[in-house]
């Protein structure tokens, strides 16, 4: 006798045989309907940036407090978004020794956020507010702009202090220990809670285009390709043929005479120079022949022209603490000096530029058009961005500032997974940002 379950299944499985199943069964669409809707994903503007942060977080220069644990050093070993540019166009980007600096599209005057140390007020200091030695979301810095529709056209920064380039002229923020501000030196003065900020507003009525920093000293370049320095020079890296300190801007001296120069590059206490005819020009700190094959010249204290004619014609320059670092305009990358160079684990001095393989950079027989457009570096950290908006990245890994997921160090240029394409690279000595354009 069945059961009054076993009859409800053969009940079932009588009329599942009855079913005439069609694979391609259709349903018919409303009659009003012509078309299907059709999902557009949101396209971003060419204007449209986001920018991604990684490294130490431990003092706020990476403008994200989730990213602090309480019970160990905090640091970021990949790419984070940065929230604070969603709700800021930001359009520029600078770090400096554990701070950085955002530049960023408004309609009123704060027109520049800092986030990190601030300690010697590099961040600068609103009577307003409470002082924050460390400020770890980014806040406004006040600067005394004249005009609301004043534009940033570039930034610097170095150990303890920032460079603001505006079209109201420069502005210079923090510690002036070495005359780096381009003021004059007071002994002993207080850096903290510090309202000073200095304005530059030209140089001998030549136009200031673009500002470069140092570790304790400062570079800018004139509209007629001149090269002006103040600050630290014991080691002759404001190339002014001494090795005082300076505040008062001044002509840098050597070869540069006569020369055009477009670019200015420093990281710490090294600087190149490359000029309007792909020429390069080094002077400062050369303890490891970043200047000269001659091992015994510690110290250029003059501008002096490199023999680069051999790597072609040369694009963009580069300088980190111990090493040196040029392109070429077929997107060859050259290194020098001492330290990780991306040359292998058995190779850390190299006196004369070798070159990179550019497979090392995403260039291969399926990607043959592929090839390195920009260079930069931090002390010890090298970079270089492709033209399809990769970022490569290699050198000391210190609290993950490579971005790679890791704190191991990298002896070859490896890639760095940032979900837009990257523009602009600022490497602190600890901590890295980079400036991008959404995928879509």
């Amino acid at each position: 006798m069945l059961s009054a379950g076993s009859n409800w299944f053969m009940q079932v499985t009588r009329r599942a045989k009855n079913l005439h199943l069609d694979s391609k069964t259709s349903i018919p669409l409303k009659p009003e309907l012509k078309t299907l809707p059709i999902f557009q994903y949101p396209i971003s503007r060419e204007n449209d940036r986001r920018v991604y942060v990684w490294g130490l977080a431990e003092h706020g220069a990476l403008g994200e407090p989730r990213a602090l644990k309480k019970n160990r050093i905090s640091y970021l070993s990949k790419p984070k978004r940065l929230s604070f540019a969603e709700q800021h166009r930001v359009t520029d980007i600078a770090c400096g020794y554990g701070f950085t600096a955002y530049a960023v599209h408004s309609s009123d005057k704060n027109i520049v956020y800092g986030s990190g140390i601030n300690t010697d007020s590099q961040l600068g200091y609103n009577l307003d507010e409470k002082f924050l030695n460390m400020i770890f979301i980014p806040k406004p810095i006040t600067l005394p702009l004249q005009n609301a529709s004043t534009k940033i056209i570039g930034m610097a920064a170095g150990r303890a202090h920032l460079l603001i380039l505006t079209t109201e002229g420069l502005f210079t923020l923090g510690n002036n220990a070495y005359g780096q501000c381009g003021r004059p030196i007071i002994l002993n003065e207080n850096y903290e809670k510090s309202t000073a900020v200095h304005r530059i507003p030209d140089i001998k009525g030549n136009k200031i285009v673009a500002v470069t920093a140092g570790q304790d000293h400062s570079i800018l370049l004139t509209e007629t390709g001149e090269v002006y320095t103040f600050g630290w020079g014991a080691d002759g890296q404001t190339g002014l043929a001494h090795y005082q300190n300076e505040h008062r801007p001044s002509l840098v001296k050597g070869d540069l005479a006569g020369q055009r120069i477009i670019k200015v590059a420093c990281a710490a206490d090294c600087v190149l120079a490359l000029s309007d005819k792909g020429k390069v020009y080094g002077w400062g700190n050369s303890e490891y022949s970043q200047l000269s094959t001659r091992e015994d010249n510690y110290q250029v204290n003059i501008a002096t022209e490199l023999h680069t004619q051999e790597l072609g014609y040369i694009i963009d320059i580069a300088a980190g603490g111990c090493f040196c670092m040029v392109l070429n305009n077929d997107g060859n990358v050259f290194v020098w000096g001492y330290g990780i160079l991306g040359l292998g684990p058995q190779v850390q001095k190299v006196l004369k530029p070798t070159m990179i393989p550019p497979t090392l950079f995403g260039n291969n027989v399926y990607n043959y058009n592929v090839k390195v457009t920009n260079i930069y570096c931090g002390i010890n950290q090298l970079a270089a961005l492709t033209n399809i908006g990769d970022l490569y990245m290699w050198g000391c890994n210190r609290f993950g500032s490579l971005g790679l997921g890791h704190v191991k160090d990298q002896f070859f240029p490896l890639k760095v997974a940032v979900g837009a394409q990257v523009r602009k690279v600022a490497c602190g000595v600890d901590h890295t940002v980079t400036l991008c354009k959404p995928f879509i």
